[in-house]
């Protein structure tokens, strides 16, 4: 049976079975209303206990209006700091569950609330917040655009980068996940997103160091205005396109050769490093070939084929290194070959069309790199009969008739 569910601050009504909001919840919100301030704080404190892990506590604790009461002492003056963080580090906790919990959340207007917060002095408050505010803003259900409603958010989150690595994981995180349209680039770009950012390139910390190439990898992406400016910036006294070649160096972890590969890729197609450059020759293309290996997980082969795609689509003669660099051909086919699961077998057609059209960047491709092709374990046939899309099949077998003519002008120029 259902119990009807309290409307709270607009947020969206719900139903939460009767038997799971459990007398426990009610007394965790009853005891944010205590008189006594000690007694809120020790109740805050022992919520926060509760929620950790537990989805189900967290959706009873959202329903029976715990949101709003701990966002009104959050932005109380008379609420101890001790309070005020507690209270943010319970809200970026509820924020851990569900993509109910997130909208919830973001009915409830947490992310004003949180980013008033950020005015406070108190760097364990701010990072509280901003943990919090990271969490909410990663969540794919949360509008981006709220990050950008008051023209005053971007400058102060600027100005909390130099606060502490925290600050710096948190904020960069926040704007990489939020930098989603050309207007974005513009507004962080135009507020110093790439002198205040670039240094955290060198920090001692991982997460800030990967963070930060995050962001370059989204403020870059099609945009030559951002592009042409990287290609000039020197951190600690060397370009930042060589710092995102050393990034890019097997002994770093995937994930960082992936991101440093990507923001010479995006910067090489906005035309601020040409396509015959050692960095993109040498290195670029390298690592992304690299990265289709079998070795690697699913996610990153993936990655690293949509972005050498990507990379050599303009340009015949990356197309044409590609092709003969560490068996690029050869290690495709394995792609082709279907394992037996069920579940082997979605894995492997999701990624089919990403490998197409790294094939289809060679349509009508040199003969030379069609013969690799065809010539690789009978791939063309296994390529045709493994794709479902008609679509698919007939440009395939288009390209493949096209090039069986030897006498055409395209073999007669070589």
């Amino acid at each position: 049976m259902l119990a009807c569910v309290l409307l709270i601050s607009n947020v969206s009504a719900a139903f939460v079975p009767m038997q799971e909001v459990t007398a426990t919840s009610r007394h965790y919100v009853d005891r944010l209303f205590d008189p006594d301030p000690q007694k809120v704080l020790q109740g805050v404190i022992d919520m926060k206990n509760a929620v950790i892990g537990n989805n189900k506590q967290k959706a009873n604790l959202i329903v029976l209006g715990a949101v709003p009461r701990l966002l009104y002492l959050l932005q109380q003056s008379s609420s101890s700091l001790e309070l005020r963080t507690e209270c943010a580090v319970v809200l970026g906790s509820l924020a851990m569950g569900t993509e109910n919990n997130i909208k919830s959340l973001v009915d409830c207007h947490i992310i004003p609330a949180l980013l008033q917060g950020l005015l406070c002095p108190d760097l364990i408050f701010i990072e509280a917040c901003l943990r919090c505010l990271r969490t909410v803003f990663i969540s794919p259900v949360t509008p981006v655009q709220l990050l950008y409603t008051d023209s005053t958010v971007i400058p102060h989150l600027m100005s909390l980068l130099s606060r502490s690595q925290r600050t710096q994981e948190y904020i960069t995180q926040i704007f990489s996940h939020c930098c989603k349209t050309p207007e974005h680039q513009t507004v962080l770009f135009n507020h110093g997103a790439i002198q205040n950012i670039a240094p955290l390139l060198i920090s001692p910390s991982y997460k800030v160091r990967m963070q930060a190439l995050k962001c370059f990898s989204v403020l870059a992406y099609e945009n030559t205005q951002v592009s042409m400016t990287l290609v000039n910036v020197l951190v600690d006294g060397e370009l930042l396109s060589q710092v995102f070649v050393r990034m890019m160096q097997r002994d770093q972890p995937i994930e960082m050769q992936l991101t440093a590969a990507k923001c010479l890729t995006y910067m090489c197609r906005a035309g601020a490093i040409r396509t015959d450059d050692s960095c993109i020759v040498l290195k670029t293309l390298p690592c992304l070939v690299r990265m289709c290996s079998k070795e690697h997980l699913l996610e990153e082969r993936v990655e690293g084929a949509e972005t050498l795609a990507y990379l050599m689509e303009p340009d015949v003669e990356l197309q044409r290194i590609a092709s003969t660099t560490d068996h690029l051909v050869a290690m495709l086919a394995d792609y082709f070959k279907y394992p037996s699961s069920v579940s082997a077998i979605t894995d492997i057609k999701r990624v089919t069309c990403f490998f197409f059209f790294l094939f289809s960047l060679l349509n009508p491709p040199p003969f030379y790199i069609f013969l690799q092709i065809t010539e690789t374990e009978n791939m063309m046939d296994r390529i045709v009969s493994g794709l479902s899309e008609s679509s698919i099949k007939v440009r395939l077998a288009a390209v493949r008739y096209d090039m069986s003519f030897r006498s055409s002008p395209r073999v007669q120029h070589l």
